[in-house]
């Protein structure tokens, strides 16, 4: 499967939808960051530098400072595919960040999304 279009989309044009969702169900673009650096260890200086120099998704992961090492406990559906039985692993990590924004759009507590 080829998922170069993916990579190609800018994490600017997706940060705000992030956003979007989650604020569509009361809850904020702080919650928004907090899981985005606990995913891949930008803090919130890193990720506005992401979005201002408009990288794409591929690099956006490429240049994380830490990946979680507890993202292997996020599981479930996204887009009809199981995010623990991915092998492409930048699609996988994609994925990760789309479903904690999923839960938390869906009122999940934020500690409950860290797997804390």
């Amino acid at each position: 499967m080829d998922n170069s279009r993916v990579y190609a989309i800018p994490f600017a044009t997706v940060y705000p939808l992030y956003i979007q969702k989650a604020e569509k169900k009361g809850r904020t673009k702080e919650e928004v960051d907090i899981v985005i650096s606990w995913l891949t260890g930008y803090d919130n200086h890193g990720i506005s530098e992401q979005v201002n120099k408009k990288v794409d998704l591929r690099t956006f992961f490429n240049e994380a400072p830490q990946m979680n090492p507890d993202a292997v406990k996020i599981t479930g559906v996204v887009c009809g595919v199981r995010v623990e039985a991915m092998e492409d692993k930048l699609m996988q990590n994609i994925r990760y960040m789309d479903k904690l924004i999923d839960e938390l759009a869906k009122g999940k507590p934020v500690n409950k999304i860290l797997r804390s």
